[in-house]
Order: structure tokens, then C-alpha cells, then sequence
């Protein structure tokens, strides 16, 4: 039971990291590059992507 509500938690992490990486301002390779990191390596995809991943969104940066 513990097992199925850590991989809920790390699926839920990684939806919202997908949906901020595809919001941000990156460039669309870079959007598909963290996108692919985050789907193929999920614990550790998603850790990169607090660590460097591109941040806010195109209406946030001035």
C-alpha cells in the first residue's frame, strides 16, 4: 500500500512539473528535452527540474 502511494505522489510531481515546463518560456526544444527527462526518469527528472529547470511563465518574466 506505502508503494502505491509513493508512485501517486511522484506521478502527481511529475504532472505538475510537465504542465510547468510546457507554460514556461523556454524554447520549444528545451520544453521537449525537460518534458522527455521528466517522463523517462521520474524521481530524478523531477529533482533536475527543481534544480535547473526553466522557471515562471512567458507573462512572468519583464
Amino acid at each position: 500500500m506505502e508503494y502505491g502511494l509513493i508512485g501517486l505522489l511522484i506521478l502527481i510531481a511529475d504532472i505538475y512539473a510537465i504542465y510547468r515546463v510546457l507554460t514556461s518560456a523556454a524554447s520549444t526544444v528545451e520544453k521537449v528535452i525537460w518534458t522527455l527527462v521528466i517522463v523517462l526518469l521520474p524521481v530524478l527528472g523531477f529533482i533536475a527540474w527543481l534544480v535547473a529547470g526553466p522557471k515562471g511563465s512567458a507573462s512572468a518574466r519583464v
